[in-house]
């Protein structure tokens, strides 16, 4: 049984990942990312066909796909049952498991993981389950074992708040269903959990992470390639 005090994170998760409406039209709206450079940095660090990786926030799975096609166990991890759901549609690999929890609530079981990967979704938590989820991500992996986050984090001081978003605003799809439009940002910013790059990398530390690599774009999107000590 949960603590009493702990975080709901399917109310956090946003309403729209719960609706199958949304979630059919997911990848197109994300661009299709493609996770190549992904499966290339954890294979870099040694993750081989015996190895496992846990996706947390797996989304509509499409880095468990490209993870199971070189790596020899992945668990795909999600609040979302709509989501799970189009994974599960999109394969039958033995090699895929699929766990409805979030950072939070996830159990692992078996040996530790080799790797933890999560993109666009830590953001969905508060500071302080941010730092939670970190520590609770640290235990699931081995020592040496590599953590990979994609997320919308901020590089740059609150005094520069105005100028940042305002570009990154006026570069925003015009279209909702090509991509995120500028009400979609200004929505996240107002009502998601978004943090600075100066709070984020301490909570790391703590967590007991060295970060290997960590990469900007238009300083709200980072890129971490951490290592746990």
């Amino acid at each position: 049984m949960a603590a009493p005090w702990m975080l709901d994170e399917l109310a956090h998760a946003g309403p729209e990942h719960l609706d199958p409406a949304f979630v059919a039209g997911y990848d197109r709206k994300q661009g299709y990312p493609d996770f190549t450079e992904d499966v290339a940095v954890l294979r870099a660090h040694g993750l081989t066909k015996e190895s496992t990786v846990v996706d947390l926030g797996a989304g509509s799975g499409r880095f468990a796909l490209a993870a199971a096609a070189e790596f020899g166990r992945v668990i795909a991890v999600d609040v979302s049952p709509a989501m799970l759901d189009v994974l599960r549609s999109r394969t039958a690999l033995c090699n895929v498991e699929y766990v409805r929890a979030g950072f939070l609530s996830y159990e692992h079981a078996g040996q530790p993981a080799d790797a933890v990967y999560t993109r666009n979704a830590l953001h969905q938590l508060p500071d302080f389950w941010k730092a939670v989820a970190l520590d609770r991500i640290a235990r699931i992996l081995r020592p040496g074992g590599i953590l990979r986050v994609h997320d919308l984090i901020y590089d740059f001081t609150p005094a520069e708040a105005d100028e940042v978003f305002g570009r990154w605003l006026a570069g925003a799809a015009t279209d909702p269903a090509e991509g995120y439009t500028a009400e979609d940002y200004a929505e996240h910013i107002r009502t998601e959990h978004s943090t600075f790059r100066w709070l984020f990398e301490p909570m790391l530390e703590v967590a007991g992470f060295e970060v290997v690599t960590a990469e900007f774009r238009s300083s709200v999107y980072g890129a971490y390639t951490c290592v746990k000590r």
